[in-house]
């Protein structure tokens, strides 16, 4: 790419006397000149789709617009439009997270303030219906919490038991049965029914106790929380 350079000053012909050879407009001048002309214009960049070469530079200054966050264009972006558009993307009370990187996202992404968030606990979803999970920011659970080691045994035993029955009838009087006098007194001793039986039951369960026995599988990460 060059810039056109005129090779003869022709004004300066005018001044000069009748007669002086220099006055004379020679066609190799002409010549000349339109040749530097052809090999300024074909070696320059066209206003649509330029091709540009060496090292091109933008004029310096404030460009005069900046496109908004939500612009899909092809517009060039600027700077100040990329960080409109994080911005968007990450408004205050947004949480921003990094699996290798602990740099304050102020410092990564250019803007906002950030604070550390979260140190040691996991996140759950809002939930109006419960208690537990019904306000922002609200925190609970345990991870020391101790199920204590416990035995249900429960035993009933039966030894054994024996049902014993007794006739009784008595004679008593002066006289024999045969005579008939007196009362007759009887008596029998039998046992109706007996068994030995044992009945045993048990009921045996243990839970287990510890430090940091309560968590669920998790990853840990940088988290931070934009607050300004």
């Amino acid at each position: 790419m060059s810039d056109y350079t005129k090779s003869t000053n022709f004004a300066t012909k005018d001044n000069l006397s009748s007669g002086n050879p220099l006055k004379i407009v020679k066609g190799t001048e002409i010549d000349t000149e339109f040749n530097n002309i052809a090999t300024a214009i074909a070696t320059k960049a066209d206003l649509a789709s330029p091709t540009f070469t060496g090292t091109p530079t933008l004029p310096t200054g404030t460009i005069a617009t900046t496109q908004s966050a939500g612009n899909s264009t092809t517009a060039l972006a600027t700077t100040a439009f990329v960080q409109a558009a994080l911005a968007t993307m990450y408004p205050v009370g947004s949480i921003y997270t990094n699996a290798s990187v602990s740099t304050n996202p102020a410092t990564l992404l250019g803007f906002g303030t950030w604070t550390a968030f979260g140190a040691g606990l996991v996140m759950v979803g809002f939930d109006s219906g419960n208690a537990l999970f019904d306000t922002v920011g609200e925190e609970g659970g345990s991870a020391n919490a101790i199920v204590v080691s416990h035995t249900h045994d429960t035993t009933v035993n039966d030894s054994g038991h024996t049902h014993t029955g007794n006739v009784i009838g008595s004679l008593s009087g002066s006289g024999g049965l045969e005579e008939g006098g007196g009362t007759p007194n009887w008596q029998f001793g039998n046992n109706i029914a007996s068994a030995t039986t044992g009945i045993s039951v048990t009921n045996s369960s243990t839970g287990s106790s510890g430090t940091n026995a309560n968590y669920q599988p998790y990853i840990t990460v940088y988290m931070w929380k934009r607050t300004g």
